[in-house]
């Protein structure tokens, strides 16, 4: 059965890049609900298959994003030499393990050594690793490691604070618990100095996670 309307907040070009089989999602949603007990034709799960596999397109755009697209323009020679910071950077991903979102906040801090990176392009980074089946730990990593390649500074700094529903939702269920992990390299990884200067940076004004 097929709906005549659904929610879908991608148009038809962006489904066609976004690189995802979304008839296979679409057919395997249905043996999927079969298996927990529901029925995949009644009126309120009809069109569940097509939004999941729209859902996934835009979830898992990180897998298609092209690295020299997102920075290309954005480099900038500029003579300045000290720590430039981007807080509080809103991102979601879904957890490998449990397919479940995690959420949360991530801090950014590089020291440039002759080149910046626009503004904007750092949240598109976080994106783009965050869209993808992910592990915070290696997501964390991922980011440093990108802005580490890509600008050459004089070091790197990422911290990344979560909120999983795979520990909340399941499991131990610990509501507030939150996860904390960091990638430093160069001057953040050498000196405790600025390592602690970035740290106390983010922590200032900081609010709780929530949800």
């Amino acid at each position: 059965m097929q709906p005549t309307e659904f929610d879908d907040d991608l148009n038809d070009e962006a489904l066609a890049a976004s690189g995802i089989d979304l008839q296979a999602v679409e057919d395997a949603i249905p043996a999927i609900l079969r298996a927990i007990g529901e029925n995949p034709e009644r009126h309120g799960l009809a069109a569940t298959p097509r939004r999941v596999a729209h859902m996934y397109a835009e979830l898992f755009s990180g897998y298609r994003a092209d690295p020299e697209t997102l920075v290309n323009g954005a480099l900038f020679d500029v003579k300045y030499d000290e720590m430039v910071i981007v807080r509080d950077i809103e991102f979601y991903s879904l957890c490998e393990h449990h397919l479940l979102p995690f959420m949360g906040r991530v801090h950014v801090a590089y020291i440039p050594s002759g080149k910046v990176l626009g503004l904007s392009k750092i949240p598109r980074i976080v994106d783009m690793f965050a869209r993808r089946l992910q592990v915070q730990e290696r997501m964390t990593r991922q980011v440093a490691d990108f802005i580490r390649d890509v600008l050459h500074p004089q070091g790197v700094a990422v911290v990344v604070e979560g909120l999983h529903l795979c520990m909340m939702m399941r499991g131990v269920r610990k509501h507030n618990a939150r996860m904390t992990t960091s990638a430093m390299h160069g001057a953040f990884r050498s000196n405790p100095a600025t390592r602690q200067e970035f740290l106390d940076n983010i922590s200032r004004g900081a609010s709780p996670l929530q949800i």
